[in-house]
């Protein structure tokens, strides 16, 4: 295993880690408007990024900065931020009021079968079964540790809305990386995501939309803006260009474990057998889909035999002649 697999490997495990504690530490603010929530926190991550590029950019013997994004860009960076980050959010929200979160949490856990499929096509080469196969593992870990849940048809709906979100996060990024990198990439998509839920919250809750936080919920949204936005979106992303989105979409497995993990260390509860199970199957999805791809042997040439010999031996007189 390269230097580069085995960092992007951690990378996206430590991300979707990351991602996994929102479960818990969302109590802290579920008294908060949810969208003025989420537009602070975005808003706050992309500070954040932007004073870090700065930095970076006026470090002494620092590489040459990548080109702003074009227009292009733009277009793609607000459709990640809308579909990605906003509409993600949005669908959530409402489908908690049709159905319950383990089947949202079931729902979004099939990312991984998504990624190992769709991802490889965008980038022009065919799915590899081991990678789906272990997506498979992964995703039936995932719901194992969900639940199966209830709730209406339009939950449903919601659900796979927000999964088709959270596929969206990763897939339109992948053509943005090469060019801006993932501290970039990161930051514009944070930075757009911000007003387009502002507006959804002024629809929504009107001038309730924002408002002075306590303690606990300034302490609760900062760590949101600080370490699963601003750390975890650098961490996949930089996974993305090093796994593809195939192989990193394995460690989408990880948030439901995750979030089991911090509400046992919270003491908000104790791991079920289910949990447990589910757990050892993610696990040996991502062990299956990350081994490393073994080469096709390639085939000795024939060697020359006294015929060919001969035969070359012709060609070169006839064509002095």
């Amino acid at each position: 295993m390269d230097t580069g697999t085995g960092r992007g490997m951690i990378g996206a495990g430590t991300a979707m880690f990351a991602v996994g504690t929102l479960t818990a530490i969302s109590a802290m603010i579920s008294g908060y408007p949810v969208f003025g929530g989420q537009a602070l926190r975005y808003a706050a991550a992309a500070a954040i990024l932007f004073a870090v590029i700065a930095l970076i950019d006026r470090r002494p013997g620092a590489a040459p900065a990548p080109p702003r994004p074009s227009l292009q860009d733009l277009a793609l960076l607000a459709a990640l931020a809308a579909t990605g980050l906003a509409a993600f959010n949005v669908c959530i929200v409402a489908a908690t009021k049709d159905t319950g979160p383990a089947t949202i949490g079931t729902v979004i856990a099939t990312v991984p079968v998504a990624l190992a499929l769709v991802g490889p096509l965008l980038e022009r080469r065919r799915p590899a079964p081991p990678v789906v196969l272990a997506a498979c593992v992964v995703t039936a870990g995932a719901a194992l540790a969900n639940g199966l849940g209830s709730g209406t048809v339009r939950g449903l709906l919601l659900a796979l809305g927000a999964l088709g979100g959270e596929v969206c996060f990763s897939l339109l990024a992948v053509p943005l990386l090469p060019k801006l990198g993932p501290l970039r990439v990161s930051a514009w998509s944070a930075a757009l995501a911000a007003p387009m839920l502002l507006v959804v919250g002024l629809v929504a809750d009107g001038r309730a939309v924002l408002r002075v936080p306590t303690g606990a919920e300034l302490a609760g949204l900062a760590y949101l803006s600080v370490v699963v936005t601003t750390g975890a979106f650098l961490l996949w992303y930089d996974a993305l260009g090093r796994l593809g989105a195939d192989r990193a979409g394995l460690f989408a497995g990880i948030v439901p474990i995750s979030a089991v993990i911090t509400t046992v260390a919270l003491g908000l509860g104790d791991p079920a057998p289910a949990d447990l199970a589910g757990a050892a199957l993610v696990a040996a999805g991502v062990v299956v889909g990350l081994r490393p791809r073994s080469p096709r042997p390639s085939r000795p040439r024939p060697k020359a035999g006294p015929a060919d010999g001969t035969t070359r031996v012709r060609r070169r007189v006839s064509r002095q002649i």
